[in-house]
């Protein structure tokens, strides 16, 4: 039976007098590739941000290797292991590559293991390496995405969450960055995944949930989801 390394219960969020999630219940098993899919406005960035230490739960409890993390803070909750690739970036653009990557790798215990991580990063983006020296505002749109990813990896965490990259990204880039999810998976990442894009989303996630209106109104194994005609219904524009 998998191992427990993220688990969601009840959760509730709240924007000032707007509710924007409701009861949630999710859990992402260790070495899983989890997807959170649903419309624009569904409530998958806030809940991110939840588990991320950057909006803070009116009820329910997140659960990180069995321990609770409500109140703690985003810091405090890259050092135990969780990083979240946001929406957007989020690079520095006016520092270099190697700049950005550094920062990364602020948690104590991870400074003195910042050679081997820029090793690890650079094996996996040969480009970045190339660029090191480069600003990163200067990067094009998939290597920016790439520069993200490699930041939060710095941390060397044992959950990654990503939230939306193939965002503004070409159809080749978006490929390559699913490539990338796979490979960060084989290699033992476990990957809490929202995404725009509902068809690779699903192909690539071992379990799924979709998120409408701030409620889980569906979960199961990702190819089965993308089957099933409720969801090809609700997001045929995605899967066409």
């Amino acid at each position: 039976m998998a191992k427990r390394l993220l688990e969601i219960r009840s959760l509730d969020v709240h924007y000032g007098d707007a509710h924007v999630l409701f009861d949630v219940d999710l859990h992402v098993d260790e070495g899983a590739i989890v997807s959170l899919v649903g419309a624009n406005g569904a409530g998958k960035s806030t809940l991110l941000k939840a588990v991320s230490g950057l909006v803070a739960p009116t009820d329910g409890e997140i659960r990180f290797r069995d321990r609770s993390i409500v109140g703690m803070a985003a810091q405090e909750i890259v050092g135990i292991g969780i990083s979240h690739v946001p929406e957007g970036r989020g690079l520095f653009a006016q520092m270099t590559v190697l700049e950005n990557l550094e920062l990364g790798a602020y948690p104590s215990r991870q400074r003195p293991r910042m050679g081997e991580s820029l090793a690890r990063v650079f094996g996996l983006f040969p480009r970045l390496d190339e660029r090191r020296g480069q600003k990163a505002g200067s990067l094009s749109g998939g290597e920016q995405q790439m520069l993200a990813i490699g930041r939060a990896m710095m941390a060397n965490p044992s959950l990654l969450i990503l939230d939306e990259p193939s965002l503004g990204l070409s159809p080749i880039i978006v490929r390559t960055m699913f490539e990338l999810v796979r490979t960060l998976n084989e290699q033992g990442m476990t990957i809490l995944l929202v995404e725009q894009n509902i068809h690779q989303a699903l192909q690539v996630a071992h379990h799924a949930y979709v998120l409408q209106t701030g409620h889980v109104v569906m979960q199961g194994s990702g190819p089965v989801l993308l089957e099933d005609p409720t969801v090809r219904k609700a997001y045929i524009g995605s899967l066409a």
